[in-house]
């Protein structure tokens, strides 16, 4: 573990590892005019199965889900769990689509146009072919007290899927009396309400229920004292922004930190709209059933986090941050693929000292200069701010300029 250090008025605490990437990095976390930050540390490459990953999400997390589960079926084998979420590209792009038709249902959603926009973008290579979706699995959750995304929306969902997935593979249960929210059988509000934190006891183990459909038979969960580690890890070096946190959280049982090689799958978790850690705290991450049934499995669960700056902390499904949202190229997409991808990737290498002389100097109301000395191994730096990469290039030297800053306001920056 790399140890703190300090330069002038400024306290720093940093960490840093090497990556299994061509490009040698080290992290580091920063915070200017007086105030320390704790750094996050680099998501772990774990060696995980990648012929074993699936993903779930509830509301806009649903929505997430079906996007990441179409766009890259070539990933998500496994498939996707979708708690009141809709058909892939339901807004097409407009915010009246995505609060209307895919939401309230006012308008029939024209199901046989996104299954030929579907084709139309796999055929391009915008997203992958459609041909994986066949020997994947979906489970499908709608709360019958669930006023927010209606039946009739998640109905057509699973008209949707009819043209790519298998029935037999296919679980729809819309017979509970939830309202909007992620279900449990121990933990939340009464089964029928929709309020804040979105997480309401039902008597129904729906994590479980999802896990078991897509995974198949599973080992009991454990209802006692968890034997894995959270983690909260850079999301900054994946998302530069895009409406993300700068930080994530990864859940990681005990057998697979050890690296396990392929015997561990991974599992990514959406939160819904005003659901993230800012908003909620551990409440989605921790008391939403997932991980216990990931302790007894060797199930890896990522759950990555929207920022408070995203439209109502919702992932992007109409288009908010990119026109491209719902193809591989979409940035918060590409991001999430990224973190898969770095979870399924093996380790190696020895870990880098941490950076030492980080300082600042030259200060003015509007840019500060960020200094530090090299690590040997490092051949470049990316420097974040609040989780957004600032340089256009990686900085070659032990120096950068931050500009366009704010007087008197903290900052948290990393060096990637």
């Amino acid at each position: 573990t790399p140890k703190p250090s300090s330069a002038a008025s400024d306290v720093y605490k940093r960490q840093a590892m090497n990556w299994n990437w061509k490009r040698l990095a080290m992290a580091a976390a920063m915070a200017v005019a007086a105030q320390g930050a704790a750094a996050a540390v680099p998501l772990p490459a774990l060696g995980a199965n990648p012929a074993e990953v699936s993903v779930s999400g509830l509301s806009a997390g649903g929505f997430m889900a079906v996007q990441l589960h179409v766009a890259y079926s070539a990933t998500f084998k496994r498939g996707a769990g979708v708690v009141a979420g809709g058909p892939y590209y339901c807004a097409e792009g407009s915010v009246l689509n995505a609060t209307g038709r895919c939401m309230t249902h006012a308008s029939s959603i024209p199901v046989s146009t996104l299954v030929s926009t579907t084709n139309s973008w796999a055929a391009s290579g915008a997203i992958d072919p459609v041909s994986n979706l066949s020997g994947s699995k979906v489970y499908l959750f709608s709360g019958t007290s669930d006023n927010t995304v209606k039946q009739p929306v998640m109905d057509d969902l699973k008209t949707y899927y009819q043209s790519f997935v298998p029935a037999a593979n296919t679980v729809y249960k819309n017979n509970l009396g939830a309202g909007h929210a992620m279900v449990t059988d121990d933990f939340g509000g009464a089964c029928a309400t929709t309020a804040s934190p979105y997480i309401n006891n039902c008597g129904f183990d729906l994590a479980g229920e999802i896990l078991k459909h897509l995974y198949g038979p599973l080992n009991a969960r454990n209802n006692g004292t968890l034997g894995g580690s959270f983690t909260e890890f850079n999301q900054g070096e994946f998302s530069g922004g895009s409406g993300m946190a700068a930080t994530g959280w990864l859940y990681t049982p005990a057998a697979c930190a050890a690296g396990s090689g392929n015997s561990c799958r991974v599992h990514v978790v959406l939160h819904g709209c005003k659901q993230n850690y800012t908003d909620v705290g551990d409440q989605y991450v921790k008391n939403t059933g997932y991980n216990r049934w990931a302790d007894t499995n060797n199930i890896v669960l990522v759950y990555p986090q929207t920022s408070t700056a995203a439209t109502n902390s919702c992932w992007d499904w109409w288009g908010y941050g990119s026109v491209n949202y719902a193809k591989k190229s979409g940035p918060q997409m590409a991001a999430v693929k990224a973190m898969v991808d770095r979870v399924t990737g093996g380790g190696g290498g020895s870990a880098l000292p941490a950076p030492t002389g980080v300082g600042t100097s030259g200060a003015t109301s509007t840019s500060m200069v960020i200094g530090w000395t090299a690590v040997a191994g490092a051949s470049g730096y990316n420097v974040y701010r609040g989780g957004s990469k600032v340089n256009a290039s990686p900085v070659t030297g032990t120096s950068y300029t931050d500009t366009g800053l704010a007087p008197s306001t903290s900052y948290s920056l990393s060096l990637i």
